[in-house]
């Protein structure tokens, strides 16, 4: 049985059996604590650069559905899991997980004691890796040691950029105009959150001005998520302050809420080994009502150094950690959330948040009905 081998830079390797594509790839190395939804997962582009470990022992049961895409494609640099399901079984599923990475050369790796990876990146943070294919004898000592001096070299995801390349790659054609989709990588649930409203945005590139966006005269505005450092986005900062002192209604979501900070002055900051998963409590501080959410980010908005005189104020805050998880104007209507109100996969529980924004937007549409967002 052929072998691969996970390196991550404490020195920690693991060797286990490869899927999906025979591709050595080099990334950083995170873990997702969700149940289900490893298809949603490999397609979030928030994931390019990347290799996620999921923490559920068996991964790929139900196979590759097609309603379960996120994006066009996968954009995992690899997936890690305990063990691949052999035969999944569901009315829906068009294809094997496996068979859906090979297609679009991501590698996997399986077999793994991924619990003790996952203890490691707790205790350590999110670290760097390499996933390498050995050949048919095996590893030696001298590759295992090779592998690891490589993980150290591996790039982290704020030397990249990866923005470029999966902003704007959804094939949406119909828009009414009412709202601009600045696309920073946004996943599909965005867009047919807001169509089940109704409402057909208008997508824009990450590179749109705000000057383009504005002469197209929406009612509203949203700033996707996507993958990467925002600090690396200055040209986008700039463009976000401007939609912000535009008067036009703006809401942010993950990438788009850090963007919106870091144009309110505040700073950024790396999480120790980042949010993702389905089951992060988060807390309006001005209601006091508590969401399950999903979510998927390395970066935080650092609280304590949004400046008052911007206008902003933290709205929410996570739970568990305390960090800050949504922002809001006190007089402009802007506002912004850490997590994803899409979910896709996770739960729907601040779906009320799409309908808040196009409330803020003039643009009237019932509620959908919750069981519509079942098959997302």
């Amino acid at each position: 049985m052929s072998e691969a081998a996970l390196a991550i830079e404490d020195g920690s390797v693991f060797i286990g059996q490869p899927f999906g594509a025979t591709l050595d790839v080099a990334a950083e190395v995170v873990f997702n604590t969700g149940i289900t939804g490893y298809q949603e997962v490999a397609t979030d582009p928030s994931y390019r650069g990347q290799m996620v470990v999921m923490t559920h022992p068996q991964i790929g049961n139900y196979g590759i559905a097609a309603s379960g895409d996120e994006s066009v494609r996968p954009w995992v640099s690899a997936l890690i899991v305990r063990e691949l399901a052999d035969h999944p079984h569901h009315w829906e599923a068009r294809m094997r997980l496996e068979d859906f990475l090979s297609t679009w050369d991501v590698p996997g790796l399986q077999g793994i004691d991924t619990r003790a990876l996952v203890r490691r990146l707790r205790q350590t943070g999110t670290q760097r890796g390499v996933l390498r294919h050995s050949s048919s004898s095996g590893f030696t000592s001298t590759d295992l040691e090779e592998l690891r001096e490589a993980a150290n070299a591996a790039p982290s995801v704020s030397q990249l950029d990866l923005v470029t390349g999966v902003s704007a790659v959804l094939p949406l054609t119909a828009s009414d105009n009412q709202i601009a989709l600045l696309d920073c990588g946004t996943k599909w649930n965005i867009v047919r959150s807001l169509e089940r409203r109704g409402v057909r945005p208008r997508v824009w590139p990450w590179t749109a001005s705000s000057d383009e966006i504005l002469e197209a005269r929406p009612r509203g505005i949203v700033i996707s998520n996507g993958p990467g450092d925002p600090a690396k986005l200055p040209s986008v900062v700039g463009t976000v302050k401007q939609l912000v002192q535009s008067g036009t209604p703006v809401m942010g979501i993950c990438l788009g809420h850090q963007l919106l900070g870091l144009s309110a002055g505040a700073t950024t900051n790396r999480l120790r080994y980042g949010h993702h998963g389905g089951n992060h409590p988060v807390r309006d501080l001005a209601s006091g009502r508590v969401t399950i959410t999903t979510q998927n980010h390395e970066f935080q908005v650092v609280g304590a150094t949004v400046p008052p005189a911007s206008g902003f104020e933290v709205s929410q805050i996570n739970l568990n950690d305390g960090s800050v998880e949504g922002l809001r104007h006190r007089e402009l209507p802007a506002f912004s959330v850490q997590y994803h109100p899409e979910g896709c996969p996770g739960p729907q529980d601040s779906q009320a948040l799409f309908d808040d924004f196009l409330g803020l937007a003039s643009i009237s549409t019932s509620p959908p009905d919750p069981l519509s967002f079942q098959d997302s």
